[in-house]
């Protein structure tokens, strides 16, 4: 299972009805967040989410927008006592970003540990979670992320017993592990089916429409796009600073067919998005417009 909130909608500044850009991810006790924006903790406190299992933070980029939240997030991390060390990911500049934010939250019981982005397709493995990053197109160097829960093949018991496996190790090798017992070696791929479809989620905000983003969120559970517009005649300032229409993200939505899309990263003089969706589901049916808070719960599909 996956639970998916989208912490906060806003773009640019913080509003007193939209905190600024954040998603969190939960799964097998470890969470995920991307970006940390200001307002972050609020957000998490009203939703009854605990910062303290997070393990990993992804970074789009570093405009205050999406990092300001930081600072303030990692003492409360600290004062709940967590001593695990915290992956955090993003485009280069990363540790010098952090290490600067971190001048008024110096002393911390746990390590950090940093990984940045070089390339323009990398894909990092951390608990439960394959986290694919992307380049996008921004003016400031940019990523969108793919958060995806892989599910093995069925264990085929039977298989197992003809094959004269140790029921001891019937367990591990259906969680992957190969086994050796003597001269004789087990591996996962003797007792297991084909692979299960598993869950995904696409993240991108602060782009101009780029291919990888549908093709990231091909098929996607849920896809969360930016849709910092919704009025027609934001199109030459959305080109301009490199951000995307509500339209454009439906058009990259039609053809990525995810099972449903969250508009989000709106901008301040954006009051009521919703009142651009009846025009946004002419282009794909599944859009909706966020709101903070809003949570959905995935289940890998022999489980719903």
């Amino acid at each position: 299972m996956l639970d998916i909130c989208l912490l906060g909608t806003g773009g640019m500044m913080p509003l007193p009805y939209r905190w600024l850009t954040s998603m969190m991810a939960r799964c097998n006790g470890s969470s995920l967040l991307i970006d940390c924006g200001e307002g972050t903790q609020i957000a998490l406190r009203e939703k009854g989410w605990s910062p303290r299992p997070i393990d990993v933070i992804c970074f789009t980029h570093y405009h205050a927008d999406h990092i300001s939240g930081l600072p303030g997030l990692l003492l409360t991390m600290g004062n709940a006592e967590r001593t695990e060390p915290l992956l955090m990911i993003g485009p280069k500049g990363l540790e010098r970003v952090v290490t600067a934010l971190r001048s008024i939250a110096p002393e911390l019981p746990f390590p950090i540990v940093f990984s940045e982005l070089t390339e323009a397709r990398e894909q990092r493995t951390a608990g439960p979670y394959v986290i694919d990053a992307y380049r996008v197109n921004h003016n400031v160097l940019c990523y969108g992320y793919c958060i995806s829960i892989p599910r093995i093949g069925r264990f085929d018991a039977a298989r197992a017993k003809e094959q004269g496996i140790p029921l001891k190790f019937w367990n591990p090798l259906q969680k992957g592990q190969t086994i050796t017992d003597g001269d004789k070696v087990y591996t996962p791929d003797m007792v297991l089916g084909d692979a299960r479809r598993g869950l995904k989620v696409s993240y991108c905000t602060d782009t101009r429409p780029v291919p990888a983003i549908a093709e990231y969120a091909k098929d996607a559970d849920l896809m969360i796009c930016e849709g910092m517009y919704g009025e027609a005649d934001k199109q030459q300032k959305a080109r301009e600073h490199k951000h995307m229409t509500m339209q454009e993200a439906a058009k990259l939505a039609s053809e990525a067919k995810p099972k449903e899309l969250w508009l989000t990263h709106y901008s301040p003089s954006l009051n009521y998005p919703e009142e651009y969706m009846a025009e946004i589901r002419k282009i794909f049916p599944a859009a909706k417009a966020a709101k903070d808070g809003w949570t959905m719960e995935l289940v890998f599909p022999e489980e719903a």
